[in-house]
């Protein structure tokens, strides 16, 4: 039998795409193994959003130059090679597939090309009209499951790269969601998340004409759904509707990802973010009014060009006003085609370094605090695994926080994928730590 090996880079997204990609693989006979080294395709499924993950990508290619031929293929996928297109041919020779992810439609015939011989091929179409479902699925998660409902972005933020990566927005129609939500509650799958780079630019284009919000309330009425999530927002599309929404249905969890990018006015019109600081803090507010406590996180670059100290420190007192309960936080990298390279005031590196350790640290602080308050409360927990080396279940609240907890039973009380009662006794920067106090009412 025919084997695969895939690794994957960056978000949710990514990782969804290459569950598409193992599916379509594993429906053309392929069997998918741990290690490069038994595979007979070996596949690397790429971010470029920063320069860090795509130099980590052509590293893995350099350590396997010598393993190409003698029927070992290896692939490019996704952001990078959309990105890079031919060119990843030059900078890695043993390689003999790229192809983008508007391209995994086609990925059936470009590996039987591959397999006929073809020494160079290449998906790397965007088509802005195209659609981005493949046939074939392989769920890596056995309780939740991903739906894309839209693909692409037409913002024009200074720093990235997914509009030329990724194409322009494209919706699918809401029908298809439902449907394809309805077939995984009747798999068992009983949390879903809604993908795209921009989800909440939802716009169904059928005659239903449904806004994300909407969207969202006909997803969690689907008999056998629990649980209802969505990543990532832009601020800009972020409107009142989707936190009433959170309000009125306990089947929507209530967390919200909402990127900000940085705290100051001046870097995020460098940015070409298309909001100000008190637009965004104006979000905020609709959150926290909420009557459902809300969990807040967001992204945020420091070191752009142009970024003052006085921008920095407008940053920091960004996390005090808000009080984040999870943030991730990359320095500036410079990314091809983006109107970024133009800017004036580049950041040394050491100074990004500098002020990426401060903005952590005292993120860390903050989380620490938050999650100290929820010891002696009762979450409800999706259990994910069982850890034998701490003896501990590991699951997620409807917040999003990883929760490890012990049962009486330990492994022999099978609770994956069940949702239970946990009181909270403990609680780190990154996870809490609680008991099982039995099975979680129903919703």
């Amino acid at each position: 039998m025919k084997t695969f090996y895939i690794e994957t880079f960056g978000c949710q997204m990514n990782f969804h795409d290459s569950e598409k990609v193992a599916g379509t693989l594993a429906a053309l006979g392929y069997r998918e193994v741990s290690r490069p080294e038994q595979a007979d395709l070996v596949l690397y499924n790429t971010c470029s959003i920063r320069d860090k993950a795509e130099q980590k990508v052509f590293s893995r290619l350099r350590e396997h130059r010598r393993e190409g031929g003698n029927g070992k293929r290896f692939g490019v996928l996704g952001c990078v090679a959309q990105q890079e297109g031919e060119r990843v041919f030059e900078r890695a020779p043993h390689v003999s597939l790229v192809c983008g992810s508007a391209s995994y439609g086609r990925l059936a015939e470009l590996v039987a090309r591959l397999e006929a011989g073809e020494r160079r091929v290449t998906g790397l179409e965007l088509d802005a009209e195209s659609t981005f479902e493949t046939p074939y699925t392989r769920r890596e998660n056995p309780y939740r499951a991903y739906i894309t409902i839209i693909e692409g972005c037409d913002k024009s933020c200074a720093y990235c790269v997914v509009p030329f990566t990724r194409g322009p927005e494209r919706s699918r129609m809401s029908g298809a969601i439902l449907e394809e939500a309805r077939r995984l509650a009747g798999e068992g799958y009983t949390e879903i998340q809604l993908l795209g780079q921009n989800v909440t630019r939802y716009r169904d284009p059928s005659p239903a004409g449904w806004d994300f919000a909407t969207l969202l309330g006909r997803v969690a009425e689907i008999e056998g759904i629990r649980r209802v999530r969505f990543m990532t927002s832009h601020p800009r599309d972020f409107v009142a509707e989707i936190v009433r929404a959170i309000d009125a249905n306990e089947r929507l969890c209530n967390h919200v990802h909402l990127p900000v990018q940085s705290g100051s006015t001046r870097v995020l019109r460098r940015m070409q973010r298309l909001y100000d600081r008190e637009e965004y803090l104006e979000r905020i507010a609709w959150i926290k009014a909420a009557r459902r406590r809300i969990a807040i996180t967001t992204d945020i670059i420091v070191g752009f060009p142009g970024e003052t100290e006085q921008d920095f420190e407008e940053t920091l007192r960004l996390l005090d006003e808000v009080e984040y309960d999870a943030l991730f936080s990359f320095k500036y990298s410079p990314r091809p085609n983006t109107a970024a390279l133009a800017l004036d005031g580049q950041v040394p590196e050491e100074e990004k370094s500098r002020r990426l350790v401060i903005l952590q640290e005292k993120q860390r602080s903050i989380q620490l605090r938050r999650n100290a308050r929820l010891v002696g409360e009762r979450q409800e927990v999706l259990v994910e695994r069982y850890n034998p080396a701490t003896g501990q279940w590991v699951g997620h609240s409807a917040e999003n926080r990883t929760v490890n907890f012990t049962s009486p039973g330990g492994a022999a009380d099978a609770l994956g994928g069940r949702y239970v009662a946990v009181r909270i006794t403990r609680a780190g920067p990154n996870s809490l730590v609680g008991e099982w106090r039995g099975e979680a009412e129903g919703r």
